[in-house]
């Protein structure tokens, strides 16, 4: 069965008090982390995802604050120790001698990094681009395909200002035409989707920008069915995979997308300042580079990187942040994640005046969700949750399904791996008492 907690402290040589703000960081914890993993290897995942034993051993994988409890991991994600440590380890080789150890030397070493990025994407080596955040991908992709004045690109009010802000610009400097609509959140299902997608492309529209999984609430859009319903009308189609990558599996055979971008410092866990853009290698081509390339038109994937002198290091470093995730199991991660969801979800949703705006379908969420008060204001809620309990989320503003009609004010909450259940009762039970007395 494994050893108990407290025969684990026993033996690493601490106490059961003395976690401090920094976790469990030395040989044994990890050593202890490995026996955990192998015990659960036949385990079902879901069956996994309650076992509380199992994650708190991978809690100690993070040197992170205890007296601060972030459910806001979906605004940037802490990475584990063993990235961090990578992190500086390249650094500081680095730093020993720049143009040679840097340019010279880790340079070359992310080949490595980008086929194992490519194998967990389901992809070729030479499809996989290294960028510093979804941003930077979705921009090289959004302001690099050809349009001509008059064409019309399609997407949602819930996809992310700054690929729109991209549209925008277009918009007014090119002629083109920005279509956007709203959808019902949480949708009775995933057709619901696909069909005002169908309703609203015209003769014109040549482009659609889809989020993944939307950064409000959560919702999962159904990549593959869209893509497909694009390419019979010949319409290109970029996915935002902001919040996807390492949050839930799936590989790039499962979406049928020949141009996705994601965040690696999100869910996947990696350095702050990483992430990729996939182009399916015989559209790489036609996208012009967002920072002028030797051979613009070329359809070697590495003439997106051309962005002058960058560290290395934390490239090479996501080579510890997807053996971290491997080792944990994504669908290990997924199922725990989605677990969390529901765990908070199902207990304030039976207060009176709370609509969970997400959906419990599977195919439509995990570890995502938001929620609106019918009644008190949820900016207070979360400025006296950060002040008085020193819970840190944040509230967003949800474009409503009824067009004209003002944004639905949310509280999107994003636990992780490294939350423990108390720390989500804690969050819990300050919403029950600021919809009993006003207070947390």
């Amino acid at each position: 069965m494994g050893k108990s907690r407290r025969q684990f402290f026993k033996e690493v040589g601490l106490g059961v008090g003395s976690l401090g703000v920094f976790g469990l960081l030395n040989r044994d914890a990890r050593a202890a982390l490995n026996s955990k993993i192998k015990e659960v290897r036949n385990t079902p995942a879901k069956k996994v995802a309650e076992d509380e034993d199992f994650w708190f051993y991978v809690q100690q994988a993070f040197n992170i604050d205890r007296s601060f409890i972030n459910l806001n991991n979906g605004g940037v994600h802490p990475a584990p120790k063993i990235v961090i440590d990578a992190v500086k380890r390249y650094m500081d080789f680095s730093n020993g001698a720049p143009a040679h150890n840097s340019w010279r030397i880790l340079r070359h070493r992310k080949e490595l990094i980008r086929k194992r990025l490519a194998d967990t994407f389901g992809c070729s080596p030479e499809e996989i681009a290294f960028t510093r955040n979804v941003t930077e991908s979705m921009q090289i992709a959004l302001l690099g395909l050809e349009l001509k004045k008059g064409d019309e690109v399609l997407t949602t009010t819930h996809d992310y200002p700054s690929m729109k802000n991209a549209l925008y610009q277009r918009q007014m400097r090119e002629g083109i035409k920005v279509n956007m609509f709203s959808f019902p959140y949480p949708p009775k299902n995933l057709g619901v989707l696909t069909d005002l997608f169908e309703k609203n492309i015209t003769p014109k529209t040549k482009l659609i920008l889809l989020c993944h999984i939307t950064n409000l609430s959560g919702q999962i859009f159904p990549v593959r069915d869209i893509c497909r319903l694009a390419k019979k009308h010949g319409i290109e189609v970029v996915i935002d995979g902001a919040h996807s990558f390492g949050h839930f599996v799936y590989k790039q055979k499962d979406l049928e997308c020949d141009i996705y971008g994601a965040n690696l410092h999100k869910w996947m866990m990696g350095p702050i300042g990483t992430g990729f853009l996939y182009v399916k290698k015989e559209k790489i081509k036609k996208i012009w580079p967002l920072f002028p390339a030797p051979d613009p038109d070329s359809d070697d994937i590495r003439k997106f990187e051309h962005v002058g002198t960058q560290p290395e290091a934390l490239k090479l470093a996501l080579g510890d942040a997807l053996t971290f995730h491997h080792g944990i199991g994504g669908k290990r991660k997924e199922e725990r994640l989605r677990y969390l969801r529901n765990y908070w979800a199902k207990e304030i949703e039976q207060l009176p005046g709370v609509t969970i705006l997400t959906s419990y379908d599977p195919a439509q969420s995990c570890g995502i969700g938001a929620f609106s008060l019918e009644r008190g204001d949820i900016t207070k809620l979360q400025q006296q949750l950060l002040d008085k309990l020193k819970v840190y989320t944040i509230t967003v503003g949800i474009p409503s399904p009824q067009e004209g009609k003002e944004n639905i004010k949310g509280m999107r909450v994003t636990p992780s791996i490294y939350t423990t259940l108390d720390e989500l009762d804690i969050f819990i039970d300050g919403v029950k008492n600021f919809i009993k007395t006003g207070s947390v």
